[in-house]
């Protein structure tokens, strides 16, 4: 299973009504901008759940997998009644049906998954759960010396977007955009509606 640290600052961060107001205002309108989420959405790493708190809204039904099991009971206690159902568990590792998500997101996340192939593994288990013609959608923060500082103790291996898409590609995914933003990179995949075939 990943392992996840993160320092008290960062955890505190995540839960501000500064960063509330820029999941609503920046984030999520510029990550998801023209994605379609269908039906069935799941989100890797909700943290405190600020992103789910928007994302809920937009879905009848929604999935959040969340791999620190403090968080994830209190987002289970906090969405209690809701349309989301919170997972205890590791998106390297989830514990999902094939097919069963019409999309997956995720937003700053990526980076506290602790190694590239952890990383790719949790590419390959999105591309896994999705639904054909599925996208996989979302951001993550690009590295800098500020970046650094406010991750001195977690666990942080910075995605480079230049080689992203590759990666995607790699996952099994087609359709594959990555552009950069300030301080950070959204990216969106699909999965094929057809599996390839060799000849």
């Amino acid at each position: 299973m990943a392992i996840l640290n993160m320092n008290r600052i960062h955890r505190w961060y995540c839960r501000s009504s500064h960063w509330r107001r820029t999941v609503r205002e920046r984030l999520l309108p510029w990550a998801l901008a023209g994605v379609e989420l269908g039906d069935r959405l799941l989100e890797l790493g909700p943290g405190p759940g600020l992103t789910t708190d928007v994302l809920r809204t937009r879905v009848p039904a929604m999935t959040a997998v969340e791999i620190d099991r403090d968080l994830a009971d209190s987002l289970t206690r906090r969405m209690a009644g809701a349309n989301v159902t919170v997972i205890h568990g590791d998106a390297t590792q989830l514990p999902l049906p094939d097919a069963s998500m019409s999309a997956v997101v995720c937003f700053t996340m990526l980076h506290h998954v602790p190694s590239p192939a952890l990383q790719d593994r949790l590419l390959a288990e999105v591309a896994r759960v999705l639904a054909p013609g599925g996208c996989f959608a979302g951001s993550d923060s690009t590295t800098s010396w500020f970046f650094r500082q406010i991750h001195r103790g977690d666990t942080l291996v910075p995605v480079d977007p230049e080689t992203f898409p590759a990666r995607l590609a790699a996952a099994g995914f087609g359709d594959v955009r990555v552009s950069r933003g300030s301080g950070a990179f959204r990216f969106r995949a699909r999965k094929p509606r057809i599996a390839a075939t060799s000849a």
